[in-house]
């Protein structure tokens, strides 16, 4: 489990500020949803803590220390669309991502170390519920199975940090609800920190302990170059993290699941 520390960190293009004051402590293990309008920077954030972009001033740090000025497997993404290889099977898209930490020059595992990776991925999809598609190509999946395999391959180098950008918007609402259901055990078993984008409230308040809104404090058309968005509110979600709490509560059913609720257990900070 990792620790996230966003310390006055700005974000600016080509004189138009993107994201400004931003400052936040992300604990470790915790389920981080970002919410806000479109174009508040909620993506630029994200690419930040991936390290595809650096920030024009401030400071990222991963438990304590810089964060690396490049995407590495310490650092796992999931986009919207399905990041998935289509010329290799479902179990030579997870393999490959062994392959390449562990050997990143040939990009190759040979023998018992080969081996070894084969079971690791093996045994990641049957927890992910494909167990049965693995000599299948991405094209052969539905959208619900291209994202169960995208979370597989992003998980099967253990990343510290688990990075969501929008993974479940595109799948229709019935998929969804299976998938949120996998992202939580996946999240409760690993430990894994998770940093999720979703324009879905409902979804924010499922999923994260913690709901971080991004907004423009001043939006009219001549402040939009000189003022970036920052955090306006932060709002801890007090959740047990086990199953049998959240199946008495209903929580493992998204439908249940309304943040307007007086009896949800929402603290603003």
């Amino acid at each position: 489990m990792s620790a996230l520390s966003i310390r006055n960190v700005w974000m600016e293009y080509t004189g138009q500020i993107v994201l400004e004051r931003i400052n936040l402590e992300i604990e470790s293990g915790a389920f981080v949803a970002i919410v806000g309008p479109s174009g508040c920077g909620k993506t630029t954030f994200l690419r930040l803590l991936l390290g595809q972009e650096r920030p024009t001033r401030g400071s990222i740090m991963l438990d304590g220390a810089p964060m690396p000025d490049e995407p590495g497997p310490d650092r796992g993404v999931v986009f919207q669309r399905y990041s998935v290889f289509p010329h290799l099977t479902v179990l030579g898209n997870v393999l490959l991502g062994a392959e390449l930490a562990a050997a990143p020059l040939l990009g190759r595992l040979f023998g018992a170390p080969r081996r070894r990776a084969i079971d690791a991925a093996r045994a990641l999809l049957a927890e992910v519920g494909l167990a049965e598609s693995e000599q299948k190509y991405p094209a052969q999946l539905s959208g619900g199975m291209q994202q169960r395999l995208a979370l597989a391959q992003a998980l099967i180098c253990k990343p510290r940090v688990l990075l969501l950008d929008e993974p479940f918007g595109a799948l229709d609402p019935g998929i969804r609800s299976e998938i949120h259901t996998l992202m939580r055990r996946l999240w409760r078993e690993r430990g894994v920190t998770i940093v999720m984008v979703t324009h879905d409230l409902r979804e924010a308040f499922f999923l994260g302990t913690r709901v971080v809104v991004l907004d423009r404090l001043r939006n009219r058309p001549e402040e939009r170059q000189r003022y970036g968005a920052t955090i306006t509110q932060n709002i801890e979600v007090h959740r047990r993290r086990t199953p049998d709490a959240d199946l008495e509560s209903g929580r493992d059913d998204p439908a249940r699941m309304d943040p307007t609720r007086r009896d949800d257990p929402v603290r603003q900070n």
